[in-house]
């Protein structure tokens, strides 16, 4: 997982960065769309490892953490 990605974190973090996750959309093949989202740890950044999971299941645990 060393290709570029764009990262980003919730509005609601704080400048520090602490607790907090950032997620990024990953594609298989340039021009593709969404099919993966990766989430990992903002306080280790580039360090920290990565959960990769497919855009609808990040995208039905968003919808049920807003609930």
């Amino acid at each position: 997982m060393n290709d570029e990605v764009s990262w980003f974190k919730s509005s609601y973090s704080d400048d520090q960065g602490g607790d907090c996750l950032e997620v990024a959309y990953a594609c298989r093949e340039p021009g593709c769309g969404r099919d993966s989202v990766r989430v990992r740890d903002s306080k280790l950044g580039s360090r920290s490892p990565q959960l990769r999971l497919p855009a609808d299941a990040w995208a039905r645990f968003v919808a049920y953490t807003r609930s």
